[in-house]
């Protein structure tokens, strides 16, 4: 079967490189297997989340003490800009762009990410420190900063991946093994802008109705 007519879940590279998008029908399906395996991993975060929100208070800060939308808003921004800018280097990948436009997009998609984990850091700090709110105050918190945190360490392994892509784009090039590379992290990190709306929508905009 042609590369043209091959197809898998990402990017299809089938008319600008059919050798690598044949190579890819294996390796991406399987890391999609991977990825369902770590959705099964916060799906399991999230429900005893939803159990610790309402019976693991113990007389500490409840859900909405813990809600700050405007800056949960702007790490979503961030996050979803990322997942932007990390679809334009896919693109750019595809179609064959040249180095230095996928890198740029790479680079810009690391600095959100980075100020993203930054921000994080940030809240957690004003969580424990102003707000009286370390993880081992309760049931309930232990879940928040659980999941949050689980998620912040996903961005943080992506940042680190995608560094080490960028030096093997300028060591190596774009030879195949690098973009299978590269289009397996481009999946991972939309799953975690999809896991981080299951958080903005479940733990603050809830949390803050609650």
């Amino acid at each position: 079967m042609s590369g043209a007519d091959t197809r898998h879940p990402g990017l299809n590279l089938g008319q600008t490189d059919a050798g690598g998008h044949d190579a890819a029908e294996e390796v991406v399906f399987g890391f999609w297997v991977f990825l369902m395996s770590d959705m099964v991993l916060f799906a399991i975060l999230f429900a005893t989340y939803a159990t610790m929100s309402t019976h693991g208070q113990a007389g500490g800060p409840a859900p909405l003490d813990l809600v700050d939308l405007g800056s949960a808003l702007a790490e979503t921004l961030l996050l979803l800009g990322s997942s932007f800018t990390f679809g334009m280097a896919s693109l750019a990948l595809k179609y064959r762009e040249g180095r230095t436009r996928l890198v740029a997009w790479l680079a810009l998609t690391f600095v959100l990410g980075a100020v993203f984990v930054g921000w994080e850091v940030h809240d957690v700090h004003v969580w424990i420190t102003q707000d009286d709110a370390p993880p081992q105050r309760s049931g309930f918190l232990s879940a928040h900063y659980l999941l949050t945190a689980t998620h912040g360490l996903h961005v943080a392994a992506g940042l680190l991946w995608m560094a080490v892509i960028a030096v093997q784009i300028g060591w190596f090039g774009l030879i195949r093994e690098v973009k299978l590379r590269l289009m397996r992290l481009a999946l991972f990190w939309h799953m975690l802008d999809i896991v981080w709306i299951g958080i903005f929508t479940f733990v603050f905009l809830y949390g803050a109705v609650r």
